[in-house]
C-alpha cells in the first residue's frame, strides 16, 4: 500500500469531520493498526482539528448554551429550587418548565391550580394554571406579576392592553385595575408577588 498516497487523499480529515461511512472508518481503523505512519498521522490531524477549532470557538449566551445542553438531553435548568430568582423581565420559560414539569398536567382538569415555589416574606411566587379568565381586580400591598410558561393571555392594565404568550413578562403597578382573558384553553405562568 502506497501510505503516502492514502494519506494524502483527504480520508484522514474526513474521518476527523464524521464524513465517512462506517465501512470507510472501519477500514481506516485497521490501516492505524497496520502503518504506524497512518496512525501518527491521523494523531497530528486530530490534533490541529481540535487547536483550530478551540482558536475559533466562542462561548454560547447562556440561553444558547441552555438551548443546546436540553436538545442534546442535558437537564442543566440553571434554576435552584431552593433559591429561585426575583423574575424581572421576559427570558426563556424552557428552565422553569424542566424544574416544574411533574406539576404541569398537559391537559389540566381542574379550573385553577396554584403551587406555592417560593415564600420567603419579600417575594411569593406560585406556580399557576389556569382554564378560566381572571375578573377585574387591583392591589395596594403588592407589586403583582406574570412570567407566562404556557398558552396565551391578553391582559388589560389600566387604559392599555398587552398580549401575552410563553416568555413574556408583565408587572402590574400598585393600585391599577387589571384583567386577564385566556387565548388558549389554559395558561400557566409563576405569578409572583413583590410586597411593598
Amino acid at each position: 500500500m502506497d501510505t503516502g498516497k492514502y494519506i494524502e487523499s483527504g480520508i484522514l480529515e474526513d474521518y476527523c469531520l464524521g464524513l465517512l461511512s462506517e465501512e470507510e472508518e472501519a477500514y481506516l481503523i485497521q490501516m492505524t493498526m497496520l502503518y504506524p505512519e497512518i496512525k501518527a498521522e491521523l494523531t497530528a490531524v486530530e490534533t490541529a482539528m481540535e487547536k483550530m477549532a478551540n482558536l475559533n470557538a466562542v462561548e454560547p449566551s447562556p440561553l444558547v448554551k441552555q438551548k443546546v445542553l436540553r436538545a442534546l438531553g442535558f437537564d442543566d435548568s440553571g434554576l435552584n429550587i431552593d433559591d429561585l430568582p426575583v423574575i424581572s423581565g421576559a427570558g426563556d420559560p424552557a428552565p422553569w418548565l424542566s424544574l416544574f414539569s411533574h406539576l404541569m398536567p398537559d391537559e389540566p382538569s381542574e379550573d385553577f391550580t396554584s403551587y406555592m415555589i417560593r415564600d420567603d416574606g419579600q417575594v411569593r411566587q406560585m406556580l399557576v394554571t389556569s382554564k378560566t379568565n381572571v375578573p377585574e381586580e387591583e392591589h395596594g400591598d403588592f407589586l403583582e406579576s406574570f412570567f407566562i410558561l404556557k398558552g396565551r393571555c391578553k391582559c388589560t392594565i389600566g387604559d392599555n392592553f398587552y398580549a401575552l404568550g410563553a416568555g413574556d413578562f408583565i408587572e402590574i403597578p400598585l393600585n391599577v385595575k387589571h384583567d386577564i382573558k385566556l387565548v388558549t384553553p389554559h395558561v400557566t405562568a409563576v405569578l409572583q408577588y413583590r410586597f411593598v
